[in-house]
């Protein structure tokens, strides 16, 4: 199996210091990464589930995209107290209390991811969920990084 590489890598399939490994065996794949390899010497940051809310802890409204939205900043943020920016993130997962509220706002939703990572897709997985603690929260994202 080849290694195929993500749209807008570089010429070694690097992203921000990241490799993503996309076997053409296993298809391309469409807003994510097969697998992500971080760099020799990393540190690794464990992001803690986020979830559509603001400084007070407040949710940014009912609204799917504007959670998702908010939680993946809220990501992002923490990535960057740690000394990282948004093409360190190797891993998310995305938590959702309905996928079929994700997929009915798709491309509203990703129009939201790529603004807040533009054009870095890592390796990701999205999971059903019958709840989240936060009441009323929608989606919620943990994600890992290896900051250089």
């Amino acid at each position: 199996m080849s290694d195929g590489k993500q749209q807008g890598a570089g010429s070694d399939g690097s992203y921000g210091g990241l490799v993503h490994i996309n076997p053409e065996d296993l298809g391309a794949p469409r807003g994510y990464s097969h697998g992500t390899l971080t760099p020799m010497g990393a540190r690794i940051l464990f992001v803690a589930g986020q979830v559509g809310w603001d400084q007070e802890q407040r949710l940014v409204g009912e609204d799917f995209v504007a959670q998702f939205e908010r939680a993946l900043s809220n990501v992002v943020m923490v990535v960057r107290t740690a000394g990282g920016g948004r093409r360190d993130i190797a891993r998310l997962t995305i938590y959702v209390t309905d996928k079929n509220e994700y997929l009915a706002d798709l491309g509203t939703v990703g129009e939201a991811y790529r603004r807040v990572m533009g054009k870095h897709f890592p390796a990701m997985a999205l999971v059903e969920v019958a709840g989240l603690v936060e009441p009323g929260a929608k989606v919620e994202i943990e994600g890992t990084a290896a900051i250089s």
